[in-house]
């Protein structure tokens, strides 16, 4: 399985869009700012959305029209489906 990610700085924060074949391993990497960048330089480290794919192609493609989206589009899929904006990272089993 392949995996479209939004992650968030805070509530209302700087949000990062990616995609990975394992989410678990690369929230885990943003979260411990393993990877030198964007999410460490701002501090994004909330899993606040995503969504599954069942090929690379269909999470690639996802990502990038997501990542054309207005901010308010992003925040408004993100309040949809997480209110709160809770980490989910939590919920996320090993992989």
């Amino acid at each position: 399985m392949f995996a479209v990610y939004i992650m968030a700085s805070g509530r209302n924060g700087t949000l990062y869009i990616g995609h990975t074949d394992s989410l678990s391993r690369r929230v885990y990497e943003h979260q411990e700012g393993l990877r030198q960048g964007f999410t460490s330089r701002y501090g994004v480290k909330t899993l606040v959305h995503y969504e599954y794919f069942e090929t690379r192609d269909g999470a690639f493609t996802r990502e990038r029209a997501m990542k054309k989206w207005r901010r308010a589009w992003k925040i408004e899929l993100i309040e949809r489906f997480n209110p709160g904006w809770r980490d989910l990272a939590e919920e996320l089993q090993p992989e």
